[in-house]
């Protein structure tokens, strides 16, 4: 049996930082409830759609943004989580430090993209800080953490552990995994303990051509997904942690939905659902950490998959 992540990371922009207050409406629309002329294709559909297979999904909610426009918004979209029967965690997006109407830290007057661009003071702070927002809304205290943009490092998990936090999914071996300081020299794919918490790292594979790709719904075919699958199965992987965003099955001009990347995600649950004597969709709530291993090489995908991915991308495109 091997234990399926399927995560959301909830975020919302104002697409810039001029007249955010004028934006933020219809902001909450498209990276919240994904409104479109064909309907709401963003977090009201993945949690049906989750749910009308009996899958389980871990929603990374950033809670940053409330500093700035209120507890409300930020109390609706952990509602609308938590009425569903999914886990809301923890996801911090840095940008919004600056933006906050009550200073979030002393003197932090400009933007800092990441949370590896903070002291580990500075982290835990703001671990602190988001942990609490999540809770003020009526949610369990997270015990998981994700860094916006995986811009994480080694202080992440010892903030992380001085607030309590037992889990993390911030390594990215695509992005700062590599350099985070968390097991130098190896590339992470499988759970491991650092600090007292226990890492989930994002599903990396190789793609045809060689080059590392994560398991993201924007990123991959579903035919690369379903293959992958099988293989970390066969291999006795103890998990496998999929990629998605609140706002992922819109456009890019996020104006309506994504027909390719709506018909990965409705055939990916299709598949989790009839095949659940083999995948387990999971959270981190009451989740028992397998044994410490040695990290294993990464998964790979067929040139041909990869192919047929880069097709679909052109059609997303152009479409």
């Amino acid at each position: 049996m091997l234990n399926v992540f399927f995560t959301v990371d909830v975020e919302i922009w104002c697409d810039g930082w001029q007249d955010i207050d004028r934006k933020f409406p219809a902001a909450y629309s498209r990276y919240i409830v994904g409104t479109t002329p064909a309907g709401q294709y963003g977090m009201p559909y993945q949690l049906q759609t989750l749910n009308d297979h009996g899958l389980k999904g871990v929603f990374f909610v950033e809670p940053l943004f409330s500093a700035r426009f209120g507890q409300q918004p930020l109390q609706d979209v952990t509602g609308m989580v938590r009425d569903a029967g999914h886990e809301v965690q923890l996801h911090l997006h840095t940008e919004w430090v600056d933006e906050a109407r009550t200073p979030l830290l002393p003197g932090a007057q400009a933007k800092r993209q990441h949370l590896r661009y903070f002291s580990l003071a500075e982290q835990a702070s703001l671990i602190k800080a988001g942990a609490g927002m999540i809770e003020m809304t009526g949610c369990k205290r997270p015990n998981t953490f994700r860094a916006g943009s995986f811009g994480f490092n080694r202080d992440t998990m010892d903030a992380l552990a001085a607030n309590g936090i037992a889990f993390d999914s911030s390594y990215n071996a695509t992005t700062f995994g590599l350099d985070s300081g968390l097991l130098p020299g190896q590339v992470a794919s499988e759970p491991f303990e650092c600090a007292g918490v226990w890492e989930y790292p994002m599903t990396v594979f190789k793609e045809g051509t060689g080059r590392q790709r994560h398991a993201q719904l924007t990123a991959c075919s579903y035919a690369e997904l379903e293959g992958l699958l099988w293989q970390a199965l066969e291999a006795g992987r103890s998990s496998f942690v999929i990629l998605s965003h609140s706002f992922e099955l819109l456009n890019a001009r996020m104006d309506r939905r994504d027909d390719i990347v709506v018909k990965r995600f409705d055939k990916l649950c299709a598949f989790l659902n009839r095949n659940r004597d083999s995948f387990r969709t999971c959270g981190f709530d009451g989740l028992v950490p397998p044994r410490a291993a040695v990290q294993p090489p990464l998964l790979a995908s067929p040139l041909w998959r990869t192919g047929g991915r880069i097709a679909e991308q052109l059609v997303r495109r152009f479409a």
